[in-house]
């Protein structure tokens, strides 16, 4: 055998080794990860300040801690405009970001940044009127960018963790947009879990949307954020807050799109105490 086909295969050998050995190692930190544990003074910290994680069974609590150790190991928070970041702010974030995750395989695998604003952030937009496009800023509470960054307003993203059954919460709302651009398309359909249906998913998506649009239209009021009705994603990630923060009103007003959350997310709230 000539000697540089020996050494092409002792260098592809070395190679492949390499690339066990990391994946390996990375499997064995991500292990270890989520089978770490906050300290008493940081689950007194995530009570107070999430205090939907008070409601959870103890095992879905000890995922979410699992998870949220994770997500700061993986996830650089960046504090913007002199606002300066506190381990409590990491552990509210955390906290509320795994919420849609905490049961479920899937896992936001691009994300690599948070950028925290101290309030509301503009964000530069392009407007078109016909044939001329005019660039012009917004006042924005949060957005989401598919493969990350998540941009985050840190009195809004407070204040939706502290009152868990108002309806808003914009952590939620910008991950559930995370989850949703799994698919590699942020269009209000998600990964769906193993074995779930996707025509029972679109019915009763579609339904609960047009639905809500048809009462807005209507001027009734809805239990699912009117911003809503914008488009597909958008309903998708207020009704991924609505689960959460109004877990019974949605099973009893929309029984087939909880139906449907409840299977993707493995999580039942309107049975958490």
């Amino acid at each position: 055998m000539p000697t540089s086909l020996l050494v092409f295969l002792g260098l592809s050998l070395l190679f492949a080794a390499i690339l066990w050995f990391r994946h390996r190692s990375k499997q064995q930190k991500r292990k270890r990860l989520l089978s770490t544990r906050l300290t008493p003074e940081q689950r007194e910290v995530v009570a107070r300040l999430v205090p939907i994680v008070r409601r959870m069974p103890e095992p879905l609590r000890l995922k979410l801690e699992g998870k949220m150790h994770l997500f700061l190991d993986q996830v650089t928070l960046r504090a913007k405009n002199g606002l300066e970041l506190t381990e409590e702010m990491q552990l509210s974030i955390a906290a509320q970001a795994c919420l849609p995750v905490v049961n479920s395989p899937v896992w936001y695998d691009t994300l690599r940044n948070v950028l925290i604003y101290p309030t509301t952030f503009f964000a530069q937009r392009d407007k078109h009127e016909g044939h001329v496009v005019q660039e012009h800023d917004m006042h924005m509470l949060g957005e989401s960018w598919d493969r990350g960054p998540v941009v985050l307003s840190w009195e809004s993203a407070l204040q939706g963790g502290l009152d868990d059954k108002d309806g808003h919460n914009v952590v939620i709302h910008e991950f559930a947009h995370q989850r949703d651009s799994l698919t590699g398309h942020t269009n209000g359909i998600p990964v769906l879990r193993k074995g779930q249906d996707y025509v029972g998913w679109e019915k009763a998506m579609l339904h609960a949307y047009h639905d809500h649009v048809t009462r807005l239209e209507n001027g009734q009021a809805t239990l699912i954020d009117p911003y809503g009705a914008t488009n597909h994603q958008e309903f998708f990630a207020e009704a991924i807050v609505t689960f959460f923060e109004k877990a019974r009103s949605m099973r009893r007003e929309e029984p087939a799109l909880y139906a449907q959350l409840s299977e993707l997310l493995a999580l039942d709230p309107a049975e958490w105490d």
